[in-house]
């Protein structure tokens, strides 16, 4: 007697093994996403770790983190010009052997030039790894969806991080995660084949990718740009806001970890809701959102509101970027606005800290959280323009069928 078993999947069909490998080159592009930013997300603790365990001062601490986030803007940038002529597999590969040097080097090092070259490596390969993995998740059938499932998985991988770092320092200083963060990129190399080799070997499988013209995709990446300015200024001196306000660094500290959760919870919500709410509307609520909670901040407030203003924040903050890379992602389709829009990111990221250096008063944060308003606010202008002519292209190519 034989027996059925029709909950089993028969992979024998042309449809279901491409399904299936469709899911796995999903799985395999978020750890991706999730290798890459590996110290960017838990940045905070490592410049602890350099001061407390390697002696460095607070600016030269800065400096580290600096090189290594300016790293990744500089293989951000240069990605878009060369992914046409480039396998992707091999760029992950690479960066995956670069971040793994890099990380090695800087546990064994002395010299501190060396080390300072060794986060540069470290960034550069993360960089590639973070547009690959953006790119890949931009030509899914739901990027609306799986980009918040990304964002949630690195923010889950960012709280737990900084929730086991003192524990790791206190266990064996900071070399324990050092090595950590060589090890972690070597788990992507056995399921690099599952990538797409570029974005001319897949076409995107979401039904509303349609080519924006030039000028409305210089708009879209400018509003990523101005948006990721204004995020990384503010971000950069919550902390600072809040003990300026009279709180301990404890309990500030106690604030940001909640926001932290607040983020989870925001990206989540993106990818259980994915392309079934508007992506004009999720852009407008989570800019402008980010926007007020940020106004929230200026002036002494309690430690309530004040714990209130950094999670709205941070949700919104994690709403907003899985739907803008999705736009991103609409706007062409063999991933080439991903990437783009990613070297934005991470350029705004890295520029905002340093303006916020240049504006700041002794004390006062009004004029860096005020500038930074004003420029969630453009950045929402322009990205509004650019998706309400996608949607009006959409419109008019859906009348001449």
């Amino acid at each position: 007697m034989t027996m059925s078993h029709p909950e089993l999947i028969d992979f024998g069909k042309p449809e279901v093994a491409v399904a299936a490998h469709e899911r796995y080159r999903l799985w395999v592009a978020i750890l991706v996403g999730i290798v890459g930013p590996e110290v960017f997300i838990v940045q905070p603790a490592v410049v602890d770790g350099y001061v407390k365990y390697l002696g460095f001062g607070l600016e030269s601490a800065g400096y580290a983190a600096s090189i290594e986030v300016w790293g990744i803007a500089l293989s951000t940038i240069l990605l878009p010009f060369v992914s046409k002529r480039i396998d992707w597999r091999m760029v992950v590969a690479v960066s995956a052997v670069m971040m793994m040097l890099g990380n090695a080097a800087s546990a064994l090092v002395t010299d501190r030039d060396v080390f300072l070259a060794a986060r540069l490596l470290v960034g550069f390969g993360a960089g590639g790894l973070i547009s690959i993995s953006f790119a890949t998740v931009g030509l899914t059938r739901d990027p609306d969806r799986n980009f918040g499932y990304l964002v949630m998985w690195v923010m889950i991988y960012g709280a737990l991080g900084l929730w086991l770092v003192p524990s790791v320092f206190e266990f064996g200083g900071l070399k324990p995660m050092l090595w950590f963060f060589a090890a972690f990129p070597l788990t992507v190399l056995p399921f690099v084949g599952l990538l797409p080799r570029g974005g001319d070997s897949v076409e995107a499988e979401q039904s509303n990718g349609y080519e924006l013209p030039p000028r409305m995709k210089a708009c879209a990446l400018a509003a990523t740009l101005m948006y990721f300015v204004a995020l990384g200024g503010i971000w950069t001196y919550l902390f600072l806001v809040g003990t300026a306000n009279g709180f301990s660094e404890q309990r500030v500290a106690d604030g940001l970890t909640l926001s932290q959760l607040a983020g989870v919870l925001g990206a989540w919500l993106v990818g259980l809701f994915g392309g079934r709410v508007g992506r004009r509307f999720t852009l407008t609520v989570s800019i402008l959102g980010g926007a007020l909670c940020s106004l929230l901040l200026i002036g002494h407030a309690a430690y309530v509101p004040f714990v209130v203003a950094v999670c709205g924040y941070n949700f919104f903050w994690n709403v907003a970027q899985p739907a803008l890379l999705s736009s991103m992602a609409a706007f062409d389709r063999r991933g080439q606005m991903v990437l783009a829009a990613t070297a934005m990111q991470m350029v705004g990221l890295a520029l905002g800290p340093a303006l916020a250096a240049y504006i700041v008063t002794n004390g006062d944060y009004t004029r860096v959280i005020g500038i930074g308003v004003a420029l969630f606010v453009v950045s929402w202008w322009a990205i509004h323009l650019a998706v309400r002519k996608h949607a009006a292209l959409l419109h008019s190519d859906a009348g001449r069928v």
